[in-house]
């Protein structure tokens, strides 16, 4: 029998160069995150399933997530996202953890949806978290986090717009404004989600259905809140209600911290339920990927339901492949050479003095590969290139007499007679000066 050599259904292989570009992102979400004073954390792959059937939603928990009974006949979910696990992780440590507790993972994980452009099985995700800070001060410093987080990968002001909105002003508008019951509201709140996803005409077929005997009133009242650019174009009633003045503060907190692509959207609801108050999406502006690429919101009450006292805690989520996808259609992907640093290439019977030179720059953090086929000099060179080796270092008979070498540059081509200090040296430049911040300085 032949074994298929494709991967599992929504999941990726990750050759070197596809594995550069993730260790790229996976760099940048690191050094955004550690700038804010938020501190790296890992968690557990397995979880049980009741972590994310309490709060996650009736469809990840059910119809997402990967589940099976394990040898002690415990059901047990391969991890869907980590908001549940992080809430369990502090409710386990409420009492020793110093507050605010700035927190960030870079993890993977598994959903089963229908695989698509920028939607995975399995896909690996930063994740950030705020513990302890009622204010809307929290709220503001993630949201300038996502706002830092695009422009660190060199997106403009113009690339992504940031679309805010808040869970406790959506209760409100649809129990006083717009006068539902529960189921109502519910209705409501989903119609809301998939405004833009529908034709017009096609929403408000399903508005009058929902609000029933009150819909002409209500048909114009949604049509009021539809209208509202901002907090302040509200009817009087909802922008004096408390979250309505929470939410406008957070829009000036944003406005002082120079945050620009942000955008009042009332029909933003986030999908899981175990959001309170703020929430917001960052959305590609370009008409080829007119979608999501980083999402998240306050969530104050999944750390009481693992029997802690109950803690405010506000985070948000970037796909590794959603950002790839942004990155890619607004051509910010770099270009990004090999780990190794200097390919050895032996000319002759210099083998010996080549493993000696190796190991004496790998003794200096250069990363050198060192080639030991024995194969002609254009096999080797051919090598090093295919693999976007930055350098070529040629060692035969002369360059051990002489210690002097040929270093060949492989974007340029250009070449240079080169010691063995002046070749450390250069790779010292090289890092210092390289655009990726993915290759480590040597000293």
């Amino acid at each position: 029998m032949s074994l298929s050599s494709q991967p599992y259904k929504g999941t990726r292989d990750y050759y070197p160069e596809q594995k550069r570009i993730q260790n790229y992102i996976f760099a940048t979400w690191r050094r955004v995150s550690e700038r804010y004073g938020y501190e790296e954390y890992g968690a557990p792959t397995l979880e049980p399933l009741e972590v994310y059937a309490a709060k996650s939603g009736d469809e990840l928990a059910n119809e997402q997530t990967y589940t099976f009974t394990d040898r002690g006949g415990r059901i047990v979910a391969i991890r869907p996202e980590m908001t549940p696990t992080i809430s369990r992780m502090v409710a386990a440590k409420r009492q020793e953890l110093a507050y605010p507790a700035r927190l960030y993972s870079v993890a993977n994980f598994m959903r089963y949806e229908r695989p698509q452009r920028g939607r995975e099985r399995e896909f690996w995700q930063l994740n950030v978290d705020v513990f302890g800070l009622d204010e809307v001060t929290a709220d503001a410093e993630i949201i300038s986090m996502a706002d830092a987080l695009m422009k660190e990968f060199g997106a403009k002001d113009k690339d992504f717009v940031i679309r805010i909105n808040n869970r406790q002003l959506v209760n409100f508008i649809m129990v006083q404004y717009l006068g539902l019951d529960e189921t109502q509201a519910h209705l409501m709140v989903k119609l809301f989600d998939r405004k833009d996803k529908i034709a017009e005409a096609e929403f408000n077929d399903q508005a009058t259905e929902i609000l029933g005997s009150n819909a002409k009133e209500g048909l114009a009242k949604l049509q009021s809140l539809m209208n509202a650019k901002k907090v302040s174009d509200l009817p009087t009633e909802i922008k004096t209600s408390l979250a309505a003045v929470e939410l406008n503060e957070v829009f000036e907190l944003l406005d002082l911290a120079d945050v620009k692509s942000v955008k009042f959207d009332l029909t933003l609801m986030r999908g899981l339920d175990y959001y309170t108050g703020t929430v917001f999406e960052v959305f590609d502006t370009d008409s080829d990927n007119n979608r999501s690429v980083l999402g998240g919101g306050r969530y104050d009450g999944l750390v009481g339901m693992f029997g802690a006292e109950p803690i405010s805690a506000v985070g948000m989520a970037q796909g590794g492949t959603t950002i790839e996808n942004f990155l890619d259609v607004h051509n910010l992907l770099p270009n990004l050479a090999s780990t190794t640093d200097i390919y050895i290439v032996v000319l002759g019977g210099a083998q010996k003095a080549a493993n000696k030179l190796a190991k004496h720059l790998r003794s200096e953090g250069v990363n050198v590969e060192l080639d030991t086929t024995d194969r002609k000099l254009d096999r080797q060179i051919k090598t090093a290139v295919k693999k976007n080796i930055p350098y070529i270092l040629f060692i035969g008979d002369d360059e051990v007499r002489d210690e002097i070498y040929t270093l060949k540059d492989t974007a340029s081509t250009e070449e240079q007679k080169i010691g063995f200090s002046r070749i450390v040296s250069l790779i010292r430049d090289r890092r210092r000066t390289a655009s990726d911040n993915d290759i480590p300085d040597l000293d």
